[in-house]
């Protein structure tokens, strides 16, 4: 079946992603987490946090592209110090970034209706303890929160 990626999609994903608890939602492309290649819109609202993590599978680089609004990305280092953060969307200086596998990264959502395109390697497989970053709170911790806001200010000057 041909799907198109239009304004109605669009609208569809983000309204269920302001509706989510997570404050994100996902419409995958690929039609089970088996298949070798995954493609998906995702849709991430301000206030998700997407704790920093990396994928460490050697053909697990992902790509990304900003079909509409605004997305925060931001790369660390292994010790958690941030080595580039950048907006990315239509309008912006880059629309999207292509990552390599093994890098620490995380984005955020900086405007409402915020969605992206997003390209790698199937099988899904949950995050090992490796790809979860220790200097970090995990999604549900305590200190999320203000981690979060912390990543929010890298991209104050932008809003």
């Amino acid at each position: 079946m041909i799907r198109f990626i239009d304004r109605a999609l669009l609208d569809e994903v983000s309204a269920e992603a302001a509706a989510s608890p997570r404050l994100r939602k996902n419409r995958n492309f690929h039609g089970t987490n088996e298949h070798p290649g995954h493609r998906l819109l995702n849709a991430v609202e301000p206030g998700s946090y997407v704790a920093p993590h990396r994928h460490l599978a050697a053909d697990k680089d992902e790509t990304m592209v900003v079909l509409r609004g605004r997305l925060g990305f931001v790369v660390f280092d292994d010790g958690g110090a941030v080595l580039q953060s950048l907006v990315l969307g239509p309008g912006e200086a880059a629309l999207g970034v292509d990552i390599p596998a093994g890098t620490w990264h995380s984005v955020l959502g900086l405007e409402p209706g915020t969605v992206f395109l997003e390209a790698k390697a199937g099988p899904y497989l949950p995050l090992t303890d490796a790809e979860k970053a220790p200097w970090a709170p995990a999604e549900a911790d305590a200190g999320a929160a203000a981690y979060y806001a912390g990543l929010c200010r890298l991209f104050a000057a932008a809003a």
